[in-house]
């Protein structure tokens, strides 16, 4: 094995054992000690590697919303999939959803955004992507794009949340879950419905919703 090979063989270690133990106890509880026992490693070693327990956090989160990304893929032409896909991928991995929940629980509060932060570059890139769409004629523009990304994302973990309220028997889990995800991807299709080339002429659920007391239906006009 070469050094290179067996140097970042152990930041491997190191960042695999900081995933596990920054799921389990947040940053502030989180023991530098154990994370370097788990990596079979030094306290010494891994602060070659990472200056601080946030640093370390930080790269831990990173390469979470990299995952997330590259499972869950987002399409702004076929938003009901993107919260089928993140669905999916949390109820399967609800530690994942744990990890970044420290997060904006301990480093968010009281603290502006850095423009590095790997969570605003992210917001800012699908957002972005969620314009341009827009732009096309793919989504509705009536609506922000910071507030179809929220939405859907809010929408798409609405019951990963809820372990209380899921069947404990692993067949009726799998049920209800799908039933869930069934009904969560419809909601998103009822919001943001995919355009297949021209702009939408009819009108939004929030213009819809103006417009039905002035005498229109379904965005059409009655007849007198």
């Amino acid at each position: 094995m070469s050094p290179s090979t067996g140097a970042d063989s152990t930041r491997d270690r190191i960042v695999t054992a900081a995933t596990a133990e920054f799921s389990r106890h947040g940053i502030a509880g989180a023991r530098i000690e154990r994370i370097a026992k788990a990596a079979r490693t030094s306290k010494e070693r891994l602060y070659a590697y990472f200056r601080s327990k946030e640093e370390l956090y930080a790269t831990v989160a990173a390469d979470e919303l990299t995952a997330v990304a590259e499972a869950t893929r987002l399409d702004p032409t076929d938003l009901p999939g993107y919260a089928g896909r993140i669905h999916d991928y949390f109820t399967a991995h609800p530690d994942r959803l744990r990890l970044m929940n420290w997060g904006r629980l301990e480093l968010g509060e009281g603290r502006p955004a850095a423009p590095d932060d790997p969570i605003q570059i992210t917001v800012r890139h699908k957002t972005e992507q969620l314009r341009n769409a827009q732009e096309a004629g793919h989504l509705d523009p009536v609506w922000d794009p910071a507030d179809i990304l929220v939405f859907v994302n809010q929408l798409a973990m609405s019951w990963v949340g809820q372990p209380d309220l899921v069947p404990g028997d692993e067949i009726e889990r799998a049920r209800f879950l799908s039933a869930r995800r069934a009904a969560i991807v419809s909601a998103v299709q009822r919001l943001f419905p995919a355009v297949a080339s021209a702009p939408r002429t009819d009108p939004s659920p929030l213009q819809a919703a103006a417009v039905d007391s002035g005498g229109v239906n379904s965005g059409r006009v009655q007849s007198r």
